[in-house]
């Protein structure tokens, strides 16, 4: 069975696009195109990546048992459960990378043992969460959602242009509903790491998935991240709102991303926004970047590995 493509075929025209796609180009065209056209990807990143659906995975289960009724002991049991069976490669043992077996490389924490750690430590301090999930009609729980809705735009040749992703959660809280994004980091929680999803991409185009393709309009984002160090792993929630006229206004903008994206594969050439290249921690193609374009691909296939990055296939 041939995959879905968020392109148009045999172009470099996406018109089916998620938060992570969208949030590269806005960052730098280059980055895009080495990532979401080249595939390219650093093997730092694929561990991210990792932990992370383990990790989401994992609080999945604890979310859908404790909606049927089931208690929250029985729930940690199965979310434990999905993450140690999950993090075991059959035949090999344990998950791990060649990163997580550097210990000089920050990179290491995301691993086995402080994922199952983290998970159980953050079930156990929202034992009693006010936040609770929401039921849809049907009496299906508003977790893992998986959204994809055309927007009032079309591409050239009355081709629409779409929006694709996955809400972690909805749920409501103090009366009032919310998305809740989970989020692992290695960063210290205070206003400088929350600080970056006020404004951001990718929490405004969750509440705006929430509006349109759920009918839920919510107040805005919970954030509950997770801190994994050395010793410890400690979780923090934050709330974000979003006004309508916010929303919209980010509706309004996008117009205007997606015409210059069309301008680009219309010329086959992203450009470079060197002006980021030292932002959000340093691009990952920034020493690519630097080297003359005549030697770039050996930089890319030597430092970098090749992952499709397709937001319409869904997640296991």
């Amino acid at each position: 069975m041939t995959e879905p493509s968020p392109f148009i075929p045999e172009t470099q025209y996406q018109i089916a696009w998620d938060s992570t796609s969208l949030g590269w180009l806005k960052e730098c065209p280059r980055k895009y195109y080495y990532h979401m056209i080249e595939g390219w990807t650093s093997k730092h990143e694929a561990v991210d990546l990792k932990f992370g659906q383990l990790y989401h995975g994992a609080l999945e289960i604890y979310d859908r048992y404790l909606a049927k009724g089931i208690d929250h002991d029985l729930s940690v049991k199965a979310a434990v459960e999905h993450a140690l069976t999950h993090s075991w490669t059959d035949g090999v043992g344990p998950w791990r990378s060649a990163i997580n077996l550097d210990p000089n490389d920050r990179k290491s924490l995301k691993c086995r043992e402080f994922l199952i750690r983290s998970v159980v430590w953050y079930l156990d301090r929202f034992k009693n969460d006010p936040a609770k999930t929401k039921i849809m009609v049907g009496g299906l729980p508003m977790v893992e959602l998986n959204f994809k809705f055309e927007i009032d735009y079309e591409f050239s040749y009355g081709t629409p242009y779409s929006l694709c992703g996955y809400l972690d959660r909805v749920v409501e809280f103090q009366g009032e509903p919310f998305v809740m994004d989970r989020k692992t980091t290695l960063m210290t929680l205070g206003s400088s790491y929350f600080d970056n999803y006020d404004p951001d991409n990718q929490m405004s185009l969750y509440s705006v998935a929430a509006r349109i393709a759920f009918h839920t309009p919510v107040r805005g984002v919970i954030i509950d991240a997770m801190q994994i160090a050395v010793g410890f792993s400690r979780s923090v929630r934050h709330f974000i709102f979003k006004t309508p006229d916010q929303l919209d206004e980010w509706m309004k903008d996008l117009r205007m991303w997606l015409e210059n994206a069309r301008m680009y594969a219309i010329a086959k050439h992203w450009p470079m926004n060197d002006k980021s290249c030292h932002k959000f921690g340093g691009c990952v193609f920034r020493h690519v970047c630097s080297k003359s374009p005549s030697v770039r691909d050996r930089f890319l296939e030597s430092d970098f590995v090749r992952r499709e990055w397709n937001p319409l296939i869904p997640r296991n």
